[in-house]
């Protein structure tokens, strides 16, 4: 595999994980900006090699999986994600591209509105009556929240005028205007409860709510502004004439829109837009820009992903400046040492951003950033902030130069830079701060999921000496343990028995818990299906390696000396005498439990024993843990519920009671 395709192979690994991570979970990783160039650096290697693109390529699909724990719904006709355009250069070049496309040189006209950052949806309506409301999902396939829906005021449960059509499917977006959102979070905050992290959030946790007495107590709105099956029954030519069709039938549709004008005007609206961003009832990132005409929509089609007729502009990203307090440095897992910022705290975005990367030397050196220096940090839509630039005139005098220690920080040891890297390591393996990385990424939850085993633990468990590689936890023992600062003897037992659940690794996770550079969950999920076992993978050699479907030189080789090294060779003897490993990949096994293991939190007291809702919850393949995270699928609530509901709610997670639970585990039979 060439250098090219081990990049495309990289890219669709990347975008999987940050689709799932932006739609499924609502915990985005990186900005909006940076998905965007990671996906349109994979479209243009696939444009370069057509032969390359396969059916689960990410540009071959519309967005991330629906979320688990709701009906699904396939969208008949499917719904489409918008390409992007950054600036006026490459909005220009869309009008250009579309009159080649179409062989005119007269102009076309557009309609241009805000775009919503809010949660896509899709209402079905039959002779008249609304009888099923979807989300998005991954355009093909959403979640059935109709229940949720209906507490929105502005959505009509029947369609008005006479007579309705037989069928049709509106589409629009749903969201918590800004002054609700304010107003719910100082109410949480007088109630001692968590604060929303921002309103997309707030309204796809309360469109997730089994419970619609929770949806209807926060304030969700929703615009609309197309169509899915039926629009031929309305006889409508012009988006324009759409949306007074829509309004007439009983919509909300918002004002603050233009028709019928050309790219110039498209590129006023947006800059008025813009200018007025603060002052609009809702968050907005952008403006949704769409051939006015369905005629020409029809003549241009749409491509797999988006439709051809349609793009979003985007705002450009929210900026500020603050002052550099201090750089630190970090030691990671693998060595790598990184630079990070420590900032004067400066609000972006409805953020208090403190810390921001610089990722390493060459990074550093490129920015030419130093202490008490002024500089320009990102964040806008994105969740990792950015430093943009450094102010150069207002640089204060006799700054000096950031470099990179040539001793590691945490044990002392000579720091190496590799020929063909950018980063600079520490080589030593038994660097506390290495070692408390690597037990801390093997008992993370997407590695053997030890729960309980927390940063402040492991950190004890190091420097005592009482760990100094992830098999030693298989020996830790309750005086051992309950002997540690804040453990008391229920935390010690709840953490040993978390420990014994992670004896049954799947193939897949303990390949990913093990830290191989270059492996990550994916990687290890195509190792473990196309290897079956630990065994096979210790015999494969470098070539029989590269021959695996995503595995190019540079991984088989990562693989190939992290498994020849002697003291990983060991370890891997040692977690083999205490782990039941099992050859077929967690998710594959998960398939044929009921739950396919869904986490669970219980709160209150239960008709039955807790051990045997418990018992219930894992023989159908789920899991019960003892603490509320995002990650968390269901709070099963018993009578007297404590702060476990609170945060739950908080976080806009699913609430259930027992009858709930059982019903669930009765449709999952």
């Amino acid at each position: 595999m060439g250098s090219e395709q081990q990049r495309l192979a990289e890219l669709r690994s990347l975008i999987a994980h940050h689709n799932n991570r932006y739609h499924v979970r609502d915990e985005p990783e990186i900005s909006d900006a940076e998905f965007d160039r990671l996906f349109r650096e994979l479209q243009e290697l696939e444009q370069q090699h057509p032969e390359w693109v396969t059916p689960d390529s990410p540009t071959q699909r519309v967005g991330a999986q629906p979320r688990e724990g709701f009906p699904t719904v396939e969208h008949t006709i499917p719904m489409l994600s918008l390409d992007n355009a950054s600036n006026l250069e490459e909005l220009r070049a869309f009008d250009a591209r579309l009159r080649r496309f179409l062989k005119r040189e007269e102009i076309i006209h557009y309609t241009a509105e805000p775009k919503y950052d809010g949660v896509a949806v899709e209402l079905r309506y039959d002779e008249g009556r609304f009888t099923l409301g979807s989300t998005r999902g991954d355009g093909r396939t959403g979640e059935d929240v109709t229940h949720n829906l209906k507490t929105i005021r502005s959505l009509p449960l029947r369609l008005q005028g006479r007579p309705a059509p037989k069928l049709l499917e509106v589409r629009g977006e749903v969201f918590m205007p800004l002054e609700h959102f304010d107003r719910l979070n100082r109410g949480r905050l007088a109630e001692g409860l968590e604060p929303f992290a921002n309103p997309r959030n707030a309204t796809a946790g309360t469109l997730r709510q089994l419970d619609p007495r929770v949806s209807a107590s926060r304030p969700l709105d929703l615009f609309v502004y197309g169509l899915g099956r039926g629009k031929e029954s309305l006889e409508l030519g012009y988006q324009s004439e759409l949306m007074t069709r829509l309004a007439e039938l009983g919509f909300k549709v918002n004002p603050r829109c233009v028709s019928g004008v050309d790219i110039e005007g498209v590129a006023a609206f947006h800059a008025e837009l813009e200018r007025d961003r603060d002052g609009l009832p809702y968050e907005a990132d952008g403006t949704v820009v769409k051939v006015e005409e369905f005629a020409l929509r029809e003549r241009l089609g749409e491509l797999e992903r988006s439709p051809r007729w349609a793009i979003a502009y985007k705002f450009p990203a929210r900026q500020e400046t603050t002052q550099v307090k201090k750089i630190r440095c970090y030691v990671g897992r693998t060595g790598v040492l990184t630079p990070v910022a420590v900032l004067e705290p400066v609000r972006i975005g409805g953020v208090t951003v403190v810390h921001a990367s610089l990722h390493n030397q060459d990074e550093v050196d490129r920015l030419d950033v130093r202490v008490r220096d002024t500089v320009l940090v990102e964040r806008a839509g994105d969740v990792i902030p950015k430093l943009v630039k450094v102010v150069g005139e207002k640089r204060p005098s006799r700054t000096r130069r950031y470099r990179l220690p040539s001793s590691c920080p945490i044990c002392g040891s000579p720091t190496v830079r590799l020929e063909d890297e950018v980063a600079v390591r520490c080589p030593n393996l038994a660097c506390p701060a290495q070692v408390k990385e690597r037990i801390h990424h093997f008992g993370s939850r997407r590695a053997l999921d030890i729960d309980g085993l927390g940063e402040k633990l492991i950190d004890q468990l190091v420097e005592r000496g009482l760990v100094r590689r992830p098999s030693d936890l298989f020996a830790l023992d309750q005086e051992t343990l309950a002997g540690l600062e804040h453990m008391a003897a229920k935390s010690a037992d709840n953490l040993l028995v978390a420990i014994e659940r992670s004896r049954d690794a799947a193939l897949d996770r303990f390949l990913f818990a093990l830290g191989i550079r270059h492996v990550g969950e994916r990687l290890a999920g195509v190792l473990a299906q196309h290897l079956g076992s630990l065994e096979a993978l210790l015999k494969t050699n470098h070539e029989q390696l590269e021959a695996i479907p995503e595995v190019g030189p540079i991984i088989a080789e990562s693989v190939r000396a992290f498994l020849d090294d002697p003291a990983n060779r060991e370890e891997i003897t040692r977690l083999r005498s205490v782990l039941r490993l099992a050859g077929v990949p967690a998710a594959a096994r998960a398939k044929s439990a009921a739950l396919k293991g869904k986490s669970f939190v219980l709160t209150g007291t239960l008709s039955e024993p807790r051990a045997t809702v418990q018992e219930r919850i894992e023989a159908a393949g789920g899991k019960v843990t003892s603490s509320v995270s995002s990650r968390t699928n269901y709070v099963v609530t018993g009578e007297s519920p404590g702060t476990k509901l609170r945060k739950a709610e908080s976080l806009g997670l699913t609430t259930i009671d027992e009858a709930e639970l059982r019903q669930l585990l009765e449709s999952e039979r």
